[in-house]
């Protein structure tokens, strides 16, 4: 996989781990500025039959618009987009860069009960919005809960639903059907085990991490009462009574005994939290002593006129004052926009707040304080700021623009939408909301109604370069290559040194089969930026397709030269080393990249190929066990195992590789002709 491009736009750079679910990669996303990372999951299907295919394309569908409704809150990875490629389903989520907790919870290390109950809440404010979705997580483990490099947020990650879409079967009338567990040992309650998880289901997962971090233990060291099956644990740390009972109702091995979802524990643990409080009420005073009133005579009169003073006085003053408040405020709106100039928003904000206090339905004061808190990224205020200058004045047409991007920076698109339509109505010509507009529509994977907004863009400005290159990018989205392609050259006629373009037209080519277009293309890209390694590496593989094996090996070389210590250059130099024939140089490569990432297994697998070349089965031998070891499953390291016993005629050792490789591959002729090869040359041996 490292190297290909998926869907013509998520080139996968990186192996980030697998199990029985499928493969996880890093990846980067060639459509957008400075191809940013994303992480690409591929499931692994059970069956790849047609009827079976069909159903889990369904499931796939389903379960992906789940994920993607989850990705709205902010501490859950966005799914960015979801596809089939070639009977193979694809999730693409959101790289968050930081650490998992597994990491925090390391063995011996206990937290204070203070530490655990943030923890707690942080992870059950998660989950309340997920249960909250009548969503069930699955497998929440340390290693599914991530912190966070930019803010130290705990994020919740590797939602289960759509590992159950690998674990459904077609049953054929009259077979048994059987469920697949989901989630991690360990973490797994019983009635999750016997596949019926329910939303306490996460709460026992939960429950258990707070165990093993307030004692130190990992799961499958935490005891159990043999009778009752409920977890012995308080014995070993030294946490509140209340608190304990608290996570004792986390983890009732009966699930009607838990707490029923996140939102009941989050209460249970706000409550738990929260001093008692007393309020200390004034005793009354005895009705006996209040004074009685006396009525007084002759002063009805100037009581009136008293009165009617008092009400002129009243009114001329709140007069005077709603002028010199509405000039006031002006004014403070006018420092709160030299103080937004100068990038002091926290200044903007408190001048607007004291103009927005002076007079409330000054809708300026409002739109400026919408603008310093976006600004500030505090966008859901921002929102409500922008909201009260629209109700105050609601043809406000600034105001509708930021409340369109507010909602696109929340994620609330089809409100951001909306909005935005709102702006047209208002300014039907107004080019940058229709390119922003578009922006939204591909956000949301409606890619025709992008290039419908791209192309009223177009109308306004013929020459708009921007709004041609995302329109390009939308029709290579659609898989509609040769329409890109003249978007791109149209691009290119208006800017011809983005090498942004270049890339992705080399892209759309490579789709297209037309290799020698495709490396023009990105040549051109690091003529553009010689520094850009997507580029290097799209050309360098695009002359590997073309067997032009010298020319790529350079080309790698000149990767590894920009970035000695990156594993990607260092793999693929290798590879192009060892399709040249330079076994040597190939096997010093790869041992670069090993030092720089020990466990891919794809690396040991190119190792082993070129000291098998150079006829070194030993060093083969322990190359291809590498492999394996990282991932069995991988049949070609066990097939090419086989081969090096073989020469080596270690004819039992060739057979047990031959026969995992079968196992792994039952269809693979070559493992099934090689192993009957063995088989037949043991038994020649013996006779």
């Amino acid at each position: 996989m490292l190297g290909t491009t998926l869907v013509g736009r998520y080139q996968i750079v990186s192996h980030l781990g697998g199990g029985g679910f499928g493969d996880t990669y890093i990846a980067h996303d060639t459509h957008l500025p400075g191809s940013p990372e994303c992480v690409v999951k591929q499931l692994k299907l059970q069956s790849t039959n047609l009827t079976t295919l069909e159903t889990m394309r369904r499931l796939f569908d389903t379960e992906a618009q789940v994920l993607y409704k989850l990705g709205t809150h902010d501490r859950i990875p966005q799914l960015l987009a979801y596809f089939e490629e070639n009977a193979q389903f694809y999730l693409v989520q959101e790289f968050i860069a930081g650490h998992d907790l597994s990491q925090e919870l390391t063995l011996g290390k206990i937290l204070p009960q203070e530490q655990v109950v943030t923890l707690l809440q942080e992870i059950l404010e998660i989950l309340d919005f997920v249960h909250q979705q009548h969503v069930i997580h699955r497998d929440v483990n340390p290693r599914n809960i991530l912190r966070r490099t930019a803010d130290s947020k705990l994020i919740l990650i590797d939602f289960g639903a759509v590992k159950q879409i690998t674990t459904q079967f077609i049953i054929p009338p009259g077979q048994t059907k059987f469920t697949v567990a989901i989630g991690t040992p360990g973490y797994i309650p019983s009635e999750q085990a016997q596949g019926n998880p329910k939303l306490s289901s996460d709460i026992y997962a939960l429950g258990i991490v707070a165990i093993q971090a307030l004692t130190g233990l990992s799961p499958d060291e935490i005891l159990k009462d043999p009778q009752t099956n409920e977890i012995v644990w308080r014995h070993l740390s030294t946490v509140s009574p209340e608190f304990a009972q608290f996570i004792d109702q986390m983890v009732c091995y009966d699930f009607r005994q838990r707490h029923a979802s996140a939102t009941v524990a989050l209460k249970a643990l706000e409550e738990l939290s929260q001093p008692m409080r007393t309020i200390a009420l004034a005793p009354a005073t005895p009705l006996h002593h209040l004074p009685t009133p006396q009525p007084k005579k002759g002063i009805f009169s100037k009581l009136v006129l008293g009165l009617f003073f008092i009400c002129f006085s009243s009114i001329s003053t709140i007069f005077i004052f709603h002028h010199i408040n509405h000039y006031h405020a002006q004014e403070l709106s006018i420092q709160g926009n030299t103080f937004l100039q100068l990038q002091r928003y926290r200044d903007a904000l408190a001048v607007y707040e004291q103009a927005v206090n002076l007079k409330p339905n000054y809708a300026p004061g409002w739109y400026g304080k919408g603008k310093a808190l976006w600004e500030l990224k505090q966008y859901l205020l921002a929102l409500a700021a922008f909201d009260q200058a629209i109700q105050i004045q609601p043809n406000y047409l600034e105001a509708w623009t930021a409340r369109g991007f507010t909602l696109v920076g929340l994620r609330r698109y089809p409100e951001a939408i909306s909005a935005f339509d709102r702006v047209l109505q208002l300014k039907h010509n107004s080019p940058d909301i229709w390119y922003a507009k578009g922006d939204v529509f591909r956000k949301i994977g409606q890619y025709d109604q992008a290039i419908k907004a791209y192309d009223q863009v177009i109308d306004l400005q013929a020459n708009n370069y921007a709004a041609w290159y995302k329109k390009g990018i939308s029709f290579q989205d659609l898989k509609r290559y040769d329409e890109a392609i003249t978007a791109y050259n149209k691009t290119i006629d208006l800017k011809a040194d983005d090498e942004l373009v270049w890339y992705n037209l080399g892209n759309c080519f490579v789709n297209l089969n037309r290799y020698e277009d495709a490396f023009k293309a990105y040549d051109k890209a690091v003529q553009y930026k010689p520094n850009d390694r997507l580029a290097w590496l799209s050309r360098s593989n695009v002359l590997m397709t073309l067997r032009r094996y010298p020319e790529a090996v350079d080309s790698f070389r000149q990767m590894v030269k920009d970035y000695p210590n990156n594993y990607e250059s260092w793999y693929n130099l290798g590879w192009a080393l060892h399709q040249n024939q330079q076994y040597l140089a190939a096997i010093e490569a790869d041992k670069k990249a090993i030092s720089l990432r020990r466990n891919d297994y794809l690396v040991w697998y190119n190792l082993g190929n070129s000291e098998y070349s150079l006829q070194k089965y030993l060093d083969a031998i322990a190359s291809y066990s590498r492999a394996v070891h990282y991932k069995p499953s991988h049949y070609e390291s066990w097939y090419s195992r086989g081969n090096a016993f073989l020469n080596l005629q270690k004819y039992p050792e060739a057979i047990f590789s031959y026969e995992q490789a079968i196992k792994y591959k039952p269809d693979d002729q070559q493992a099934i002709n090689a192993l009957n090869q063995a088989q037949s040359q043991l038994r020649g041996n013996r006779e």
